[in-house]
């Protein structure tokens, strides 16, 4: 199955960053029937020279939060900047014990009960897998990014990045259903200014997306026990 990208730059007017906009298009390819969802496609732009900073305009954005839920991360995926620090609530009845081993940010945030957070510095770019040493049903990734410019696709496939400075950029997407080699091939310069329309299009290559893994011992999970410690109801 390939992805493609089309990227438009939305108008700009003076005095004014622009917006970069995307919309995520999935193909039919590989004898699969239906494209899947073009959601959760991350995009972001790394300035290449000093003319494109920051720009003052850059959007203000909420504290990160991964929020553990019905044995699930909410939201699944999320982009950040490098030096963020991400929220992990516990808003189920139960003990979590939050972790991170393989890429990116390396953490255990160990067993913690109902109603209370962790927190975690992502201080370098990369990309983390994120796991419940508990649940092995529990699955989330956060991209730290060195860059304010970046977003994910929508349900419509569609990707918004306001307030870009005008400048070179170093453009890099991620897809969850995409290899790391074929993802760092598809890596390139742009040049944003006010007279650029039309970036192109991006196609990726699709695999079948797993979420089977370890626990942080290296070891495969053991069933749950109802009367473990690690699933007792806490007030």
């Amino acid at each position: 199955m390939e992805i493609c990208v089309s990227l438009l730059l939305g108008s700009f007017a003076w005095g004014q960053a622009p917006t970069v906009t995307a919309r995520v298009e999935f193909q039919k390819s590989g004898g699969l029937e239906n494209p899947t969802s073009a959601s959760n496609v991350a995009m972001w732009l790394t300035p290449l020279n000093l003319s494109a900073g920051v720009a003052d305009e850059s959007p203000r954005r909420p504290r990160p939060r991964l929020v553990q839920r019905n044995k699930h991360f909410e939201p699944h995926i999320i982009v950040v900047p490098v030096g963020s620090s991400v929220e992990f609530p516990n808003r189920d009845p139960f003990f979590h014990n939050v972790f991170s081993l393989f890429e990116g940010k390396r953490f255990d945030l160990g067993l913690y009960e109902a109603g209370t957070t962790r927190d975690v510095h992502f201080d370098r770019p990369g990309i983390s897998y994120i796991f419940c040493n508990i649940h092995p049903e529990m699955s989330a990734v956060v991209i730290a990014v060195e860059t304010p410019y970046y977003a994910l696709s929508n349900r419509r496939g569609e990707v918004e990045i306001k307030n870009v400075t005008p400048g070179r950029y170093l453009l890099r997407v991620w897809s969850e259903a995409s290899l790391p080699d074929h993802l760092r091939n598809q890596a390139r310069e742009i040049t944003i200014s006010e007279n650029t329309s039309r970036l192109g299009t991006i196609r990726l290559m699709q695999i079948p997306v797993t979420h089977a893994h370890k626990n942080k011992y290296g070891q495969d999970y053991e069933p749950p026990s109802p009367s473990s410690p690690a699933y007792e109801r806490r007030p």
